[in-house]
């Protein structure tokens, strides 16, 4: 028998999950969140997004500090790195977020739930764990247990010399030689890391570019700057074995398009090849929920599973394995739940990668548009001509937009720059509201500012700017 009765169980607590649970309760649902791990947050905020964005940060620092000071006038007699004192700061971020989760949970009387769920049916969740196990009713559960990091067959981590995103996060001292498998954001992020902390720095790529599946033009620009920083590029190459002998890892990499292979020596590989769904144990497949060829659960637009009373969301669902993407298909679902008319507008997510500088996009690319048979302006403007930049010492990348020729409105953008990240905002805004060319170009930006170069890559859209 249950010993609970619950409107809606949240299987997770990470992004998705927790605000799932808390919108949910917002809308008078009694609601329960199962978390296994001991702090809430899931991976993005205990070992994903949060812990890299401190490291990335200190490492900023830590570089400018050694490096950038001096052209501002500002001599510095010695720098050194203390990476106990960073990983500390970062744990610290880490705490502090995950404790306002939980004062979260309190102020909106969820109840959680620690321990790993079950599905036992369409109306009742088995959480085991320490003191259970405990069974809840329920009269609907969200699935929000998010991803893992994937790996490469014939290469076993070990927590120590081959490493995942994860171990790449609490690495106790900075390899001499540090290689990545994978040109994607994680593998970048966290090669741009160490890089700064004193690592040699190359990354392995299958395809022929980093960033695969962004604008080209923006990738390559990315590249360029990457490069000048030292970091080292191969591309049409994967690693089949790693061992580990003494203190080094021997990597057997090969061409993908066939050949001899060679042996790369390195004092650690990180294995950044993306994500999969995590739905071990869940006991979803048992009941029936559907699941396509790529372990992602099958949803309908109002993330309803073929069971009835089973919905999904996040990463174990068809989309980019982005936090926000979550959040909001989470906020969505819910309020559906409700009767409320939640949506996710899929055309109007933005994508991040936290390198400085920065890469950021958000709808199509232009190769997209044109490969859809859409025609289309394109406006683009370097930061080389914002004042801003200038004045902040940032010379690299541009706003770059794709412009419905018919309509003038933007249908994609893509920011390589310094702070891409928030600059992307303004854009995905005029999209969601369906905004043209000329309304971004007609708009007042103040000066001097990074978001000038917006304006102004709308302008270029009809040949007409005005700083280059």
């Amino acid at each position: 028998m249950s010993d609970d009765a619950f409107d809606l169980v949240v299987i997770g607590s990470g992004p998705g999950g927790y605000v799932a649970a808390i919108r949910a309760a917002q809308l008078g649902l009694r609601t329960a969140c199962v978390e296994q791990y001991p702090r809430l947050g899931g991976t993005c905020l205990n070992v994903g997004c949060i812990p890299s964005k401190a490291l990335l940060d200190s490492s900023e620092h830590f570089e400018v500090a050694q490096k950038g000071l001096a052209a501002h006038g500002v001599r510095v007699a010695e720098v050194a790195l203390d990476l106990a004192v960073m990983h500390a700061r970062k744990d610290k971020v880490v705490h502090d977020l995950t404790r306002g989760v939980e004062t979260l949970f309190r102020k909106h009387k969820i109840e959680r739930v620690q321990g790993r769920g079950r599905l036992v049916s369409a109306s009742e969740v088995e959480v085991s764990g320490e003191g259970l196990p405990r069974r809840l009713a329920t009269r609907r559960i969200l699935i929000a247990t998010g991803s893992k990091a994937a790996a490469v067959p014939g290469i076993a981590y070990d927590g120590r010399r081959i490493v995942h995103s994860t171990d790449a996060l609490t690495l106790p001292e900075v390899p001499a030689r540090l290689l990545v498998v994978g040109a994607g954001a994680i593998g970048l992020e966290l090669g741009s890391v160490w890089r700064r902390l004193g690592s040699d720095v190359a990354v392995l790529e299958f395809m022929d570019r980093i960033v695969p599946g962004t604008d080209t033009g923006s990738a390559k620009l990315l590249q360029r700057s990457l490069e000048r920083q030292g970091i080292q590029f191969r591309f049409g190459v994967s690693a089949r074995t790693a061992r580990v002998i003494g203190e080094t890892v021997e990597v057997q990499v090969e061409p993908a398009a066939g050949g001899e292979a060679e042996t790369l020596v390195a004092d650690v590989l990180l294995v950044a090849v993306g994500r999969r769904p995590f739905t071990e144990g869940l006991g979803a497949r048992e009941l029936g929920v559907a699941f396509d060829e790529r372990g992602r659960i099958v949803v309908d637009a109002q993330f309803r599973t073929n069971v009835d009373g089973v919905y999904a969301i996040g990463d174990v669902i068809a989309g980019p394995m982005l936090a926000h993407k979550a959040e909001d298909e989470g906020v969505a679902c819910v309020e559906r739940m409700a009767g409320v008319a939640g949506h996710v507008n899929y055309d109007c997510i933005p994508n991040v990668v936290y390198t400085w500088p920065e890469l950021a996009s958000v709808g199509l690319s232009e190769e997209a548009a044109r490969a859809a048979g859409r025609a289309v302006h394109v406006g683009t403007f370097p930061f080389l001509a914002n004042g801003r930049a200038k004045a902040m010492g940032e010379k690299d990348g541009q706003v770059k937009l794709v412009v419905d020729a018919a309509t003038d409105r933007v249908i994609g953008a893509h920011i390589v720059g310094p702070r891409a990240s928030d600059l992307i905002a303004e854009l995905v805004v005029a999209m969601e509201l369906g905004a043209s060319a000329e309304d971004l170009a007609r708009t007042v930006h103040a000066h001097p500012t990074l978001p000038e170069a917006v304006k102004e890559a709308a302008l270029a859209a009809s040949g007409r700017t005005i700083h280059i």
